[in-house]
């Protein structure tokens, strides 16, 4: 399959051919000289000499331009008006291109020389045509000495273009890859999330049941109303959890964002009704917060709030109070409740949980047993002006 390039080289090869023949059959740019060459076979052959190597000379530049000055000396050399000579200064532009930046300097120098050994060229074949060389030195080697370097310069010029288009290019691919790997690693980050809730909800479900199921079997004898009352706590904790689950599940499964969790005051003061419902007295102060908390945050306290709720049903004597406060950066939680005998000083899980998400969000969690009271404190910063 031909490529584009070579198909443009092909195309170039054949222009400059036709411009020069079409320069020498005209006898040159300008008035003709009497003296002059006129066209025929051999300056037809050398003229496709100095244009045709072209075809291949991103391939073999260096040989290309040696082809094209050896051919358009010789059209010197035999008094041919060769004033157009467009394949030596491709051939020299395609040169810079092609070891303007080599990382062999002796190559660079290499390259520069024979760019530059142009002008010598015509001079040594006018010589050899018996013309005056001293006579068009100044005027005429040294301005073509001057179009050659600065044919060899656009090359590397446009070398060094191309280069930082593909620095660029492979820069917005690596962007575009690390892009993808930060979303990669978020949706991974989401989905360790979820699961910590999904094991977060479950257990707290877990714990609830734990004590209502302990609490029926109790009263099952003595107070049948008591009985039935916790048994329908531990549908209505089951319910709710299994709805929360199917949520979790979803979101893990569908690989997309998960519906805001209901963290907003009246879902605490739901939260309260269900752990009060379940059998634990509860004296809750709760005020709105006047305006929407960032879903971090809320969900934060949502779960701290259940977790320690599930800490005094489970260790407490049945009874906890609990008040939140909505300051204008910040949301403080205290609950606080008597504790049983045996219960723990607050060393287990659920604590360590609750502390990494208010430390998260650059917050504070103290949990501490004293003299039969157990009393958590959270403060949850969210540094939005009220």
């Amino acid at each position: 399959m031909i490529r584009r390039s070579d198909a443009l080289d092909a195309g170039l090869a054949v222009l400059a051919l036709v411009l020069s023949v079409g320069v020498l059959a005209s006898d040159g740019l300008g008035t003709p000289d009497a003296g002059v060459r006129h066209l025929d076979g051999p300056g037809v052959l050398l003229a496709a000499a100095t244009a045709l190597p072209l075809a291949v000379r991103r391939r073999a530049p260096m040989a290309v331009c040696l082809m094209t000055f050896a051919a358009s000396g010789l059209l010197y050399r035999f008094g041919y008006p060769f004033d157009l000579p467009l394949g030596p200064g491709i051939a020299i532009y395609t040169l810079g291109s092609a070891y303007g930046g080599d990382p062999r300097p002796w190559r660079r120098r290499l390259a520069l020389q024979v760019a530059l050994a142009f002008a010598p060229l015509l001079g040594f074949a006018y010589l050899l045509r018996g013309e005056d060389v001293g006579a068009i030195l100044v005027p005429e080697l040294l301005g073509l000495a001057l179009v050659a370097a600065t044919l060899y310069l656009a090359g590397d010029r446009a070398r060094m273009r191309r280069e930082r288009m593909a620095e660029l290019e492979e820069q917005a691919r690596r962007a575009g890859r690390e892009a993808e790997r930060e979303r990669r690693l978020a949706v991974a980050e989401e989905r360790t999330r979820i699961a910590r809730e999904l094991h977060d909800s479950a257990g707290h479900a877990i714990n609830v049941i734990l004590v209502q199921a302990g609490a029926a079997r109790l009263l099952h004898g003595r107070d049948p109303d008591g009985s039935r009352q916790a048994i329908s706590a531990i549908e209505d904790v089951a319910r709710g959890t299994i709805g929360e689950i199917d949520r979790l599940v979803r979101a893990l499964r569908d690989d997309g964002p998960v519906p805001p969790a209901p963290a907003d005051p009246t879902a605490l003061a739901e939260l309260v009704e269900r752990h009060r419902a379940g059998g634990l007295a509860i004296a809750a102060e709760i005020p709105p917060p006047g305006r929407a908390l960032p879903h971090g945050v809320a969900w934060a306290a949502y779960r701290i709030l259940q977790e320690a709720l599930t800490n005094a049903a489970r260790h407490g004597r049945g009874t906890a109070d609990v008040a939140v406060r909505f300051a204008a950066d910040a949301v403080d939680i205290t609950v606080t409740n008597p504790t049983a005998a045996a219960a723990s000083t607050g060393g287990g899980h659920g604590i360590v949980g609750m502390r990494e998400r208010a430390t998260l969000l650059g917050g504070t969690l103290d949990a501490a047993a004293e003299r039969g009271i157990f009393r958590l404190h959270a403060h949850l910063p969210h540094g939005q002006p009220a």
